[in-house]
């Protein structure tokens, strides 16, 4: 295996990077199904949120070599997409790699595999998303690796300059000419939700309101 590394993507526009922090993956789920990452990949940190452009990494299982190589490239508002290529065993990314990619100002690590050292990654307030923790570390064994082509990660496909955004829910990847509509339909949707809660609170039921009610009642009269 050798080493491919390519040109970094250029970074989604601010404007929109913007809208996507501000915007929840779930209330994106009520309208769009692709792109979304295994649930199963889940943030080390408590409430975090983020939202950047897709740098890609793809790294065979027991090596880490180009990844403490690529670190150096990495800027603010990128979020670094790491598919482990199917190994669930080694952890990547610990103290002393979480340190030196929280230097760069990257904003975020979405990883298809284990970490380590959480209270460090805590520590250095590194948003990290991934598959839960392992005592076994990968070494600088040279095996090789791709930075910046096409990924897997959680099942989703991943290009270099894709959208993502990670938060107390998940992980959701979006090709930048679409997310701008998904996302414009999810900030209006969640503009609305407090005053739709506010009805039910008082005694308005979500059936109706849903229209599951009509659709229930509509089947069991045989319309």
């Amino acid at each position: 295996m050798s080493y491919i590394l390519r040109d970094m993507p250029a970074q989604a526009d601010a404007a929109l990077i913007d809208k996507c922090r501000r915007v929840e993956t779930a209330t994106v789920g009520h309208r769009r199904h692709m792109g979304f990452v295994d649930r199963r990949i889940q943030c080390v940190l408590p409430d975090r949120r983020i939202a950047g452009t897709a740098v890609t990494l793809a790294l065979p299982g027991q090596d880490s070599t180009l990844l403490h190589h690529i670190i150096q490239f990495l800027r603010p508002g990128d979020v670094l997409v790491i598919d482990r290529l199917g190994d669930d065993k080694h952890a990547c990314l610990g103290g002393g790699v979480a340190v030196a990619i929280k230097a760069t100002g990257c904003e975020g690590v979405i990883v298809d595999g284990p970490c380590t050292d959480f209270p460090e990654i805590e520590q250095y307030d590194l948003p990290v998303w991934c598959r839960g923790a392992s005592p076994i570390t990968t070494r600088l064994y040279d095996i090789g690796g791709s930075f910046n082509v096409p990924v897997s990660c959680g099942g989703a496909v991943v290009h270099p300059g894709d959208v993502v955004i990670a938060d107390f829910s998940g992980v959701l990847v979006m090709p930048a000419g679409e997310a701008e509509a998904d996302v414009d339909w999810a900030l209006e949707k969640q503009a609305a939700e407090p005053a739709a809660h506010e009805k039910i609170a008082a005694g308005a039921k979500l059936g109706d309101r849903t229209g599951a009610s009509a659709m229930v009642e509509k089947k069991r009269s045989g319309r």
